[in-house]
């Protein structure tokens, strides 16, 4: 199983089409906190329509409680500052796709503690800043699960 990891997510439509997304794949959810919105918000529940019970979802107090909880998974950094794409990287069971927030993607500071080759991004024209966030997961995660024939999705 693959897992997605939402750094302090800020808008709740995005982060309930992620739990829809992963509910869909069998994919962990991991919200690191805090977070934009509250965990009940009604634009995070109706973008996730009724997905929320089949998605597994674990929070983190911050970055540091979520990645002492996996101590033996890749973790792939996604990010506009990364110099590697996506769909160069060789995804194995259990990888990480870390995401940031909407507004300002994943702090500098944090991807000093990356290696190079575990920031990846995703090709866009020079002039643009960003993709939406959902659909920036959903390119990625899909291309993870087609690496792995998309194993146990029918």
């Amino acid at each position: 199983m693959f897992q997605i990891a939402l750094y302090e997510p800020e808008i709740p439509p995005n982060t309930g089409n992620i739990i829809r997304l992963c509910a869909n794949t069998g994919t962990l959810l991991h919200l690191i906190h805090p977070l934009g919105f509250a965990p009940d918000d009604k634009q995070l529940k109706r973008a996730g329509l009724d997905y929320h019970e089949w998605a597994s979802v674990q929070h983190h107090d911050n970055y540091g409680s979520f990645v002492e909880k996996l101590p033996s998974s890749r973790i792939f950094a996604c990010s506009t500052h990364g110099t590697r794409c996506y769909s160069d990287v060789v995804y194995e069971e259990g990888d990480v796709l870390l995401f940031g927030p909407e507004t300002r993607g994943l702090p500098k500071a944090l991807l000093q503690g990356f290696a190079k080759d575990t920031i990846i991004r995703i090709p866009m024209l020079p002039t643009s800043r960003s993709l939406n966030l959902s659909n920036a997961v959903a390119v990625i995660l899909y291309e993870a699960l087609r690496q792995r024939r998309f194993t146990g999705l029918g």
